[in-house]
Protein backbone atom coordinates (compact mmCIF):
# COMPACT_ATOMS: atom_id res chain seq x y z
CA UNK A 1 0.00 0.00 0.00
CA UNK A 2 2.84 2.45 0.79
CA UNK A 3 4.29 2.02 -2.68
CA UNK A 4 0.91 2.62 -4.34
CA UNK A 5 0.48 5.81 -2.32
CA UNK A 6 3.97 6.92 -3.35
CA UNK A 7 3.26 6.21 -7.03
CA UNK A 8 -0.01 8.19 -6.89
CA UNK A 9 1.78 11.15 -5.26
CA UNK A 10 4.62 11.04 -7.81
CA UNK A 11 2.19 10.89 -10.75
CA UNK A 12 -0.03 13.71 -9.43
CA UNK A 13 2.98 15.84 -8.49
CA UNK A 14 4.66 15.46 -11.88
CA UNK A 15 1.40 16.00 -13.78
CA UNK A 16 0.63 19.25 -11.92
CA UNK A 17 4.20 20.48 -12.40
CA UNK A 18 4.02 19.64 -16.11
CA UNK A 19 0.79 21.67 -16.38
CA UNK A 20 2.47 24.68 -14.76
CA UNK A 21 5.68 24.44 -16.81
CA UNK A 22 3.81 23.86 -20.07
CA UNK A 23 1.14 26.53 -19.61
CA UNK A 24 2.64 29.33 -17.52
CA UNK A 25 5.64 31.61 -17.69
CA UNK A 26 7.84 31.85 -14.59
CA UNK A 27 6.36 34.56 -12.39
CA UNK A 28 2.88 34.27 -13.91
CA UNK A 29 0.02 33.96 -11.43
CA UNK A 30 -3.55 32.70 -11.67
CA UNK A 31 -5.85 33.69 -8.81
CA UNK A 32 -7.94 30.82 -7.48
CA UNK A 33 -9.35 32.50 -4.35
CA UNK A 34 -8.67 36.24 -4.02
CA UNK A 35 -6.02 36.95 -1.33
CA UNK A 36 -6.06 33.30 -0.25
CA UNK A 37 -4.81 30.97 -2.98
CA UNK A 38 -3.18 31.30 -6.37
CA UNK A 39 -1.22 29.22 -8.83
CA UNK A 40 2.12 31.01 -9.16
CA UNK A 41 4.79 29.62 -11.48
CA UNK A 42 8.01 29.58 -9.46
CA UNK A 43 11.29 27.64 -9.49
CA UNK A 44 13.45 26.82 -6.49
CA UNK A 45 17.01 25.51 -6.66
CA UNK A 46 17.15 25.19 -2.87
CA UNK A 47 14.96 23.91 -0.08
CA UNK A 48 12.03 25.44 1.82
CA UNK A 49 12.24 29.22 2.23
CA UNK A 50 14.97 29.21 -0.44
CA UNK A 51 17.71 27.91 1.85
CA UNK A 52 20.74 26.09 0.41
CA UNK A 53 20.26 27.52 -3.10
CA UNK A 54 22.16 25.61 -5.78
CA UNK A 55 23.34 22.78 -3.49
CA UNK A 56 21.98 20.02 -5.74
CA UNK A 57 24.64 17.48 -4.73
CA UNK A 58 23.51 17.79 -1.10
CA UNK A 59 19.86 17.24 -2.06
CA UNK A 60 20.79 14.22 -4.18
CA UNK A 61 22.65 12.59 -1.29
CA UNK A 62 19.98 13.38 1.30
CA UNK A 63 17.18 12.11 -0.95
CA UNK A 64 18.94 8.88 -1.87
CA UNK A 65 19.67 8.12 1.80
CA UNK A 66 16.13 9.11 2.82
CA UNK A 67 14.54 6.91 0.13
CA UNK A 68 16.69 3.98 1.27
CA UNK A 69 15.65 4.45 4.91
CA UNK A 70 11.97 4.78 3.97
CA UNK A 71 12.03 1.62 1.85
CA UNK A 72 13.73 -0.21 4.73
CA UNK A 73 11.04 1.00 7.15
CA UNK A 74 8.25 0.02 4.77
CA UNK A 75 9.70 -3.48 4.45
CA UNK A 76 10.43 -3.99 8.15
CA UNK A 77 8.31 -1.78 10.41
CA UNK A 78 5.18 -0.88 8.46
CA UNK A 79 3.88 -4.31 7.48
CA UNK A 80 0.98 -4.33 9.97
CA UNK A 81 0.69 -0.60 10.63
CA UNK A 82 -1.71 1.19 8.29
CA UNK A 83 -0.94 4.70 9.56
CA UNK A 84 2.80 4.11 9.19
CA UNK A 85 2.28 2.79 5.64
CA UNK A 86 0.41 5.98 4.74
CA UNK A 87 3.03 8.18 6.37
CA UNK A 88 5.95 6.47 4.66
CA UNK A 89 4.15 6.31 1.31
CA UNK A 90 3.47 10.04 1.40
CA UNK A 91 7.05 10.87 2.38
CA UNK A 92 8.47 8.52 -0.25
CA UNK A 93 6.26 9.97 -2.99
CA UNK A 94 7.08 13.54 -2.00
CA UNK A 95 10.80 12.89 -1.83
CA UNK A 96 10.88 11.20 -5.23
CA UNK A 97 8.63 13.86 -6.79
CA UNK A 98 11.03 16.66 -5.92
CA UNK A 99 14.05 14.47 -6.70
CA UNK A 100 12.78 14.02 -10.26
CA UNK A 101 12.68 17.81 -10.64
CA UNK A 102 16.18 18.23 -9.28
CA UNK A 103 17.63 15.58 -11.58
CA UNK A 104 15.88 16.66 -14.79
CA UNK A 105 15.41 20.42 -14.24
CA UNK A 106 18.14 21.29 -11.73
CA UNK A 107 15.37 23.05 -9.75
CA UNK A 108 12.00 22.27 -8.21
CA UNK A 109 8.77 23.55 -9.75
CA UNK A 110 6.67 25.24 -7.06
CA UNK A 111 3.26 26.70 -7.77
CA UNK A 112 0.87 26.72 -4.79
CA UNK A 113 0.83 30.17 -3.22
CA UNK A 114 -1.25 30.65 -0.08
CA UNK A 115 -0.11 34.24 0.41
CA UNK A 116 1.25 35.56 3.68
CA UNK A 117 4.70 34.54 4.92
CA UNK A 118 4.56 30.97 3.67
CA UNK A 119 6.78 29.68 0.87
CA UNK A 120 5.31 28.67 -2.47
CA UNK A 121 5.11 24.87 -2.57
CA UNK A 122 3.93 21.89 -4.64
CA UNK A 123 2.18 18.53 -4.29
CA UNK A 124 5.41 16.74 -3.29
CA UNK A 125 6.03 19.27 -0.51
CA UNK A 126 2.46 18.78 0.72
CA UNK A 127 2.86 14.99 0.74
CA UNK A 128 6.15 15.28 2.64
CA UNK A 129 4.61 17.57 5.25
CA UNK A 130 1.50 15.44 5.76
CA UNK A 131 3.58 12.25 5.79
CA UNK A 132 5.94 13.57 8.46
CA UNK A 133 2.92 14.70 10.50
CA UNK A 134 1.38 11.22 10.27
CA UNK A 135 4.75 9.66 11.14
CA UNK A 136 4.92 11.76 14.33
CA UNK A 137 1.32 10.87 15.22
CA UNK A 138 2.17 7.20 14.69
CA UNK A 139 5.21 7.50 16.99
CA UNK A 140 3.07 9.10 19.69
CA UNK A 141 0.37 6.43 19.36
CA UNK A 142 2.96 3.65 19.50
CA UNK A 143 4.57 5.16 22.61
CA UNK A 144 1.13 5.41 24.22
CA UNK A 145 0.34 1.74 23.37
CA UNK A 146 3.69 0.63 24.72
CA UNK A 147 3.17 2.57 27.93
CA UNK A 148 -0.28 1.01 28.42
CA UNK A 149 1.04 -2.51 27.81
CA UNK A 150 3.82 -1.99 30.38
CA UNK A 151 1.37 -0.92 33.09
Amino acid sequence: MAYIIALIIIAFDQWTKWLVVDNMMIGESITVIENVLSIFSHRNSGAAFGILQGQMWLFYIITIVMVGVIIYLIQTEARNHTLLKWALGLVLGGAIGNFIDRVFRQEVVDFIDTFGNFPIFNIADSALTIGVGLFIINLLLEARREKRSNN
